[in-house]
């Protein structure tokens, strides 16, 4: 089957509702296709999604309705080849007329030919009339109103974090240390002819995606895991021995962390609110070896009621996901600022929560997945406010990790960071009842 109507495939099965990143790991590990294959699907597939608004703009520009989906799927992934890939446009062009052809007759074929030509002619001025008209939010692919909130908290970096957010991710895989080690990691790396893009201490960010279709995978020796969620777990710096609590835990891959770090003793309550993802976090860490760990169905905001206080607790809230949208670029299209606010909500109430629930002189990481200050400084400050017995502590981060921290010392993961997915974390103490 020719490459690309692979991708229009997948483009269809998105469209029915199916998660872009589960979709394209379950067609990779039912199709044994080369490395170079599943790079270009990848970069394709993820590409078509995160530009669609661009891609929609351009064809209502040049077309009427397009009844069929895979007439539509084809001129998007032509279009965002000759836009956003160092790619051959008369390639483009020549390619997407012969799959049409052999598809639908030639008719069909010289529509696609001419609505294409049409926007190889135009891109160049396409393009900078977008700039010049203040739309990027078309551009980039942006609801408008996104557009206007990364403008109003980054300003003159607005055009670099829109960039940022779009780029190609790559895999990140860490080391589970109680089953497998480095050394051993690195070598089978060199047996399956994997590049390390970048390493996080025990996370190393590579060029391949069939390491997920190994033993060692299989076995828990390694798993899937972004270096600023482990790192967010990492810095809670649990020990061994200790009561610890992590109150948003499903799928269970920070709860795997604090594990390793308290060399599998002591206690860990991973929560979830959801019975599915009990039995989610259960089968993981069975698969991982850790037998420190008690899920339990509750929701977070409750865990003052039952009583008890922990040295430890990792608060990695439930949050709108704009840190994480370069793997969930559909994240995009479903929420808004009001979502924003509701989560914001929902975050202080587990956080006001976890506070009542710590012992006095314990610690607490709060941590989100995005970038607004609403749900990450803002929340923060109202913590605090309410919270006086609670500072802020100091912590330190790998050198080859970028951001900043804010006013109340959070740090953010944020756009220039290449690699890490944006990330806030913050390390508080609780100095007396």
């Amino acid at each position: 089957m020719n490459i690309k109507q692979r991708i229009i495939g997948l483009l269809s099965e998105f469209e029915k509702g199916k998660y872009s990143n589960i979709l394209l790991n379950e067609y990779f590990s039912k199709n044994n296709l080369s490395k170079g294959e599943r790079g270009f699907i990848t970069e394709v597939f993820y590409g078509v999604i995160r530009n669609d608004i661009y891609l929609n703009y351009q064809l209502e520009k040049r077309t009427k309705a397009i009844k069929k989906n895979w007439i539509k799927n084809l001129l998007k992934i032509s279009i965002y080849q000759a836009t956003f890939m160092n790619s051959d446009d008369k390639g483009i062009a020549w390619e997407a007329t012969e799959l049409t052809k052999n598809k639908f007759g030639i008719p069909v074929s010289k529509f696609v030919n001419g609505v294409i030509r049409s926007y190889l002619r135009d891109k160049e001025d396409e393009v900078k009339k977008l700039k010049d008209e203040d739309k990027l939010d078309i551009l980039y692919s942006y609801p408008r109103w996104f557009y206007e909130k990364i403008k109003k908290e980054y300003g003159d970096s607005t055009e670099q974090v829109l960039i940022s957010l779009k780029k190609v991710p790559y895999l990140s895989i860490r080391v589970n240390t109680l089953k497998y080690s480095e050394k051993e990691f690195e070598t089978l790396l060199k047996e399956l002819k994997i590049d390390t893009i970048k390493k996080v201490d025990t996370v190393y960010y590579i060029d391949s995606g069939i390491i997920l279709h190994t033993s060692e995978f299989k076995d828990g020796k390694i798993i899937a895991q972004d270096g600023s969620s482990y790192l967010a777990a990492k810095i809670l710096n649990p020990l061994p021995g200790e009561k610890v609590v992590d109150t948003c835990s499903a799928p269970g891959s920070k709860t795997a962390v604090l594990g390793e770090l308290m060399n599998n003793t002591g206690e860990i309550f991973a929560l979830d609110i959801h019975q599915h993802k009990i039995k989610i976090i259960e089968e993981n860490l069975h698969k991982l070896g850790l037998t420190n760990v008690k899920p339990i169905k509750l929701d977070a905001r409750k865990l003052k009621e039952q009583g008890q206080k922990f040295d430890k607790i990792l608060v990695d809230a439930p949050c709108s996901g704009y840190g994480v949208l370069r793997k969930k670029p559909e994240a995009l299209y479903n929420k808004n600022m009001s979502n924003v606010h509701e989560l914001s909500t929902l975050q202080y109430e587990i956080l006001d929560s976890a506070a009542f629930s710590l012992k006095v002189g314990g610690e607490l990481v709060y941590s989100t997945c995005t970038i607004f200050s609403e749900e990450n400084t803002d929340n923060i400050i109202k913590f605090l406010k309410n919270h006086k017995n609670f500072s802020v502590l100091k912590f330190n981060l790998p050198q080859n990790v970028n951001g900043h921290f804010d006013s109340v010392g959070g740090f953010l993961i944020d756009y220039t960071e290449e690699i890490l997915d944006n990330f806030y974390i913050i390390k508080l103490r609780k100095d007396f009842e």
